[in-house]
Order: structure tokens, then C-alpha cells, then sequence
């Protein structure tokens, strides 16, 4: 059953469909103990030599709930600490129908004259 959305995205959303899809950039949600608050985020290099800094980025948190109730992005196993939860967010992989068996024709046998 794919119960996930085939729908297309806005710009805000494939660009953090964008993101979310890059192996080198882990995204991560993070859920407020108090209030129940989620935040989605990553941290991007200034630049590509070490020691030019870093820096959090925050992601739209209305279009990640919405790709996320879409089933478009999940979130991995939780860590716990006291003030909040940390989940790792993930690209959902498309499920792609079973293939159809194949039908191969019976050999026939010429029938003798």
C-alpha cells in the first residue's frame, strides 16, 4: 500500500525536499519537552575549507509538518534528553508497486501433418 502523497510541491517545499534528500546535509527535528514545540533545522559550513565556520539553519517549520503529515519526509529514532527530543529527518523512499509477474508463452509444438 503506498499511502504516501504523490502530490506535487510548492517552491518551499521542494527546496526542502532538496535538503532533506542531500546525504550530506543531516536534518534534524526537534520537539520541545515543554509546549510540545517542533523545530527543523541543519547546520551548513560557511564554506568548504575547515575552520571557516558554521552555522544553524532553520527550516520552515509549517511546510516541514506539512511534508511530513504527507508522508513526503520521516523521522528517525528519538533521542531523549531533558528539555527536548532530537529526531533525525529523512527523505521518504518512493514505494514503487510490485512488478507484475511476467507471462512467458508456452512453447508449441508444431503439430504433425
Amino acid at each position: 500500500m503506498n499511502s504516501r502523497s504523490s502530490a506535487p510541491v510548492g517552491r518551499a517545499a521542494a527546496d526542502v525536499l532538496r535538503i532533506v534528500s542531500d546525504p550530506g546535509t543531516p536534518v534534524f527535528a526537534t520537539v520541545q519537552h515543554e509546549g510540545g514545540r517542533r523545530r527543523y533545522g541543519y547546520w551548513r559550513p560557511l564554506g568548504s575549507a575547515p575552520g571557516q565556520g558554521a552555522c544553524y539553519v532553520a527550516l520552515p517549520t509549517a511546510v516541514c509538518d506539512e511534508l511530513h503529515a504527507a508522508r513526503r519526509i520521516v523521522l528517525g529514532e528519538p533521542l531523549v534528553d531533558p528539555a527536548r527530543t532530537t529526531y533525525r529527518v529523512r527523505a521518504a523512499r518512493a514505494v514503487t508497486p510490485a512488478a507484475a509477474p511476467r507471462r512467458t508463452a508456452a512453447r508449441v509444438t508444431p503439430l504433425a501433418a
